[in-house]
């Protein structure tokens, strides 16, 4: 006979030394989630007062190479502060030499125009032509109310 029926006498219980490893797994799935979740929220980044951009936003690649200009006007390389002095060994250290790499440069929208131009010459001079300027996507209709509201208070006045 392949199986057998056991005959039990009296209200005994067999003794079960197995472990029931499905609460466990329940356990660890929800933990993988969290996981899963909270990890992302976790990345530091360098904190920048982006402005903002209505141009069509185009594909990222999956690892891009931030250069960030901070209100205090200091440079970092993804989240490293970095010298000015060291930014094309940087550079060729993080690309591999590479100097058709896209370069986002991000910059802090209280920085003026001439230290971003200076920043952009650096990185010209470090032989790297092809710069992504960042800023933060916007709707049309709110760049519109922000460029007339100033215009209608003047007209006003």
């Amino acid at each position: 006979m392949a199986g057998g029926i056991k005959e039990r006498h009296g209200d005994d219980l067999d003794e079960n030394s197995e472990i029931n490893v499905v609460p466990f797994i329940d356990i660890m799935l929800v933990l993988l989630i969290i996981f899963m979740v909270a990890a992302p929220l976790a990345t530091v980044d360098v904190d920048v007062d982006l402005p903002a951009s209505t141009a069509e936003p185009r594909e990222r690649p999956n690892e891009p190479l931030y250069l960030t200009l901070q209100e205090d006007l200091t440079l970092s390389l993804g989240e490293d502060p970095i010298d000015r002095n060291r930014l094309k060994s940087a550079l060729d250290e993080v690309t591999g030499g590479d100097q058709e790499a896209r370069v986002f440069l991000r910059a802090d929208r209280s920085i003026e125009y001439g230290e971003l131009m200076k920043v952009m010459n650096l990185l010209r001079a470090a032989g790297y032509l092809r710069i992504a300027l960042v800023g933060l996507e916007s709707a049309p209709d709110a760049q519109k109310e922000e460029a007339t509201e100033p215009a209608e208070q003047e007209h006003n006045g």
